[in-house]
């Protein structure tokens, strides 16, 4: 039986990164009042999900149709072309763009709501600005996503995308709770300073529902972890990373039943 959705929701959103063994998401994440899908990408490493030109298909597609119906993606914001190696997209960004263009160009089954393009950025990037020119040529409304490992601060963070961004580009904010980059209250200060700087219609965040293990590997945050996260960023449309990978029906339940206490 599906749970009904939490009013006030505790979430908007949920990203989707597309693997083979996540070619098809379903879930209960509406449960936690989530009616937006972000997709992280549609092509990755030259394949893409959906037939297009110039890009060679898939041998798995998704089932674009079904997934269009599910309440969790009344509204998608579809990824474009990207790389799974961050150093390898932000070389190849014009090729990237060129290959997104022609993915936004397909047909989708879906109710399309806006365009992400998946080259993460980052105040390390010092070539960042390049991508600004791309940006103004692909189609809109379109968002991109950054994070901060090296801790710089909200404010900081604001004015070095004021300094390059398009003003018709939106951002996701990465949270950085995963790695333990730093707590929600912290994170919750750099979207308000992201959305005072940028204006508060371009800012969304990324709650990450996943926690770091020694190795490099990960596990799924715990109800205990994420309930509190996405507690700390009401006021924000939030958006979970990612659903399909982290966001078990178990973990949407106990998180219902927490936010219920």
């Amino acid at each position: 039986m599906r749970l009904e959705p939490l009013q006030p929701a505790l979430a908007q959103g949920i990203v989707w990164q597309p693997d083979e063994d996540h070619a098809n998401p379903r879930g209960d994440w509406d449960a936690l009042g989530v009616s937006d899908l972000l997709v992280q990408w549609t092509a990755v490493d030259d394949e893409a999900l959906v037939p297009a030109p110039g890009l060679e298909t898939a041998s798995r597609l998704p089932d674009w149709q079904r997934i269009g119906q599910e309440p969790w993606a009344r509204d998608v914001i579809v990824g474009l072309a990207g790389r799974f190696d961050e150093t390898q997209a932000r070389r190849r960004l014009a090729h990237l763009a060129a290959q997104s263009l022609a993915l936004a160009s397909a047909p989708w089954p879906m109710h399309v709501t806006g365009w992400y393009f998946p080259v993460e950025v980052d105040p390390t990037w010092t070539d960042a600005k390049a991508l600004a020119p791309l940006l103004e040529r692909l189609p809109k409304p379109l968002w991109i996503s950054v994070y901060d490992n090296s801790n710089i601060g909200g404010a900081a963070l604001a004015a070095w995308l004021d300094g390059w961004l398009p003003r018709d580009v939106g951002v996701f904010f990465q949270d950085g709770c995963g790695d333990y980059v730093r707590e929600p209250a912290v994170a919750r200060d750099y979207a308000q300073a992201l959305a005072e700087r940028l204006g508060p219609a371009r800012v969304r965040i990324i709650a990450e529902a996943f926690r770091g293990l020694p190795g490099g590997k990960f596990r799924a945050a715990k109800a205990a972890e994420l309930t509190p996260q996405l507690r700390a960023y009401r006021g924000y449309r939030v958006y979970l990373f990612d659903g399909p990978h982290y966001v078990s029906s178990k973990l949407v339940r106990q998180v219902v039943e927490r936010a219920g206490e």
